[in-house]
């Protein structure tokens, strides 16, 4: 097998969980594409080494993708040759086929999976990875999804069939999330498999029954995976700090770090410290675990405080319809809200499972498997669509492990850490990031038109 490092491109990459997941099961993501010109920016920041274009996937030419790649391949330090790129994953904008919503066939955000064909006839990897929402297997989508199949098949790859769906559950994330995932492999190389779950997912509410009833019974024999507890129980509690409400992030105290260290679980310890996983093959970064980022407070009327104060944890409030927490469950699907061309609501957020507010960005980070160091926007309407917008990087680790097992690669954890972008990216404003990147403003998603209400 060989050691050295297999490379791969993100298409449609948002601020990162496929672009992490892939990175920690050993490979470089040597360019990542991204129309929304905020999260580009973001994931330039935690990107380092990765060539952003922010760019409609749809109007992309393999010219500028080719010049991206060679970019990739100069900042990882090197030299190859887009003939050599072992794998291009991406998610497809998934409005068009989600459950939530009018699922039009006819939606023209459908055809970009199109286009993410396309660029695979044009690059010819090895493999990729297609990930979308479960609704694509659903109605008059399952159509497009036989199409697409078809349409691989015409351009010279297998795939791994029936098409599953994986729940990040199953897989690590205190999370209830299901995504559907496409593998296929170029017609000259082995066919991968979907991975085996790793864990056993605890309930997502715990006044539910013992076991449940839709778990195969070879789940029994899993160790359970972790719950909201673990996942955000050793995070400090918001409301001391009074600099939250105009920044999101605050340095700790040695007293405050040390309660912080000596009250996280196995699983928050990881993405506190990620080289203590053997695992996590990405590159270190160098960042500063005494600063509590993406933590900015939100404001809620007496009122609501008391509606989320009388609402038992596994219960749904009923003015708000938020969801409370419970602590010794799983969290429920966090969802990114609607873009700015549809109003620009943030989704529903869950309510703390021991204090009468709603989760923190950093505590949906944490619930999405996202490691501490790892930065969102400042804004908390950006960050949390983000978050939702993501796969959870320890569920694309589980797939792209499956990549490198059928490349016969065995890939190594790089050593020195390297530094992490210009923290101005973290604050852009769409027409700031359109400028940064050199894109015309009619090219990327209007700005924001209107906000939501305190409470969310």
């Amino acid at each position: 097998m060989s050691k050295k490092r297999p490379v791969a491109i993100d298409l449609f990459a948002g601020a990162g969980g496929l672009t992490l997941g892939f990175e920690q099961a050993g490979f470089d993501v040597l360019a990542s594409v991204e129309y929304d010109a905020v999260h580009a920016a973001v994931h330039e920041f935690n990107f380092p080494q990765t060539a952003t274009v922010c760019a409609d996937v749809s109007r992309l030419t393999s010219e500028r993708l080719r010049a991206a790649a060679a970019e990739g391949w100069a900042r990882h330090g090197r030299k190859g040759r887009l003939s050599e790129i072992d794998a291009i994953f991406g998610g497809p904008p998934c409005q068009g086929f989600s459950f939530i919503g009018k699922r039009l066939v006819d939606d023209h955000r459908n055809q970009l999976v199109f286009h993410f064909l396309r660029v695979i006839a044009e690059i010819q990897p090895k493999y990729f990875v297609m990930e979308n929402v479960p609704g694509m297997l659903a109605g008059g989508h399952s159509g497009i999804l036989q199409a697409l199949i078809r349409e691989f098949r015409d351009i010279g790859y297998n795939m791994v069939l029936p098409v599953q769906v994986l729940n990040a559950a199953e897989y690590g994330v205190p999370q209830a999330r299901r995504r559907l995932f496409l593998l296929g492999a170029r017609a000259d190389q082995p066919l991968p498999q979907y991975p085996a779950a790793t864990c056993r997912p605890p309930q997502k509410n715990a006044k539910a029954p013992v076991r449940d009833p839709e778990l195969p019974l070879q789940f029994d024999a899993l160790p359970t995976g972790p719950t909201v507890w673990d996942a955000i129980g050793d995070l400090p509690d918001l409301d001391s700090f009074d600099e939250l409400w105009e920044t999101d992030e605050v340095t700790l105290t040695a007293a405050q770090l040390r309660s912080l260290e000596r009250a996280s679980s196995a699983y928050a310890a990881t993405l506190r410290h990620p080289e203590a996983d053997p695992n996590d093959l990405s590159h270190p970064r160098s960042w500063e675990p005494n600063v509590l980022t993406s933590s900015a407070r939100t404001e809620h009327t007496a009122l609501s405080v008391a509606r989320f104060s009388d609402t038992e944890p596994g219960e749904t409030e009923p003015v708000s319809r938020f969801y409370r927490l419970d602590p010794r469950g799983l969290c429920n699907t966090l969802r990114a809200g609607t873009g700015s061309e549809r109003g620009a609501y943030t989704s529903p957020r869950p309510i703390h499972p021991k204090l009468p507010r709603v989760i923190s960005v950093r505590e949906a980070a944490r619930l999405h498997s996202f490691p501490d160091w790892f930065r969102l926007h400042r804004t908390k309407w950006h960050g949390f669509r983000q978050v939702g917008n993501s796969v959870p990087p320890l569920l694309a680790r589980a797939v792209a492990r499956q990549i490198v097992a059928a490349l016969g690669a065995k890939p190594e954890r790089p050593e020195g850490a390297i530094s992490l972008g210009d923290p101005r990216l973290l604050s852009y404003r769409m027409s700031e990031g359109a400028l940064h990147f050199g894109v015309d403003p009619s090219e990327v998603p209007a700005p924001r038109q209107r906000h939501v209400d305190g409470s969310a």
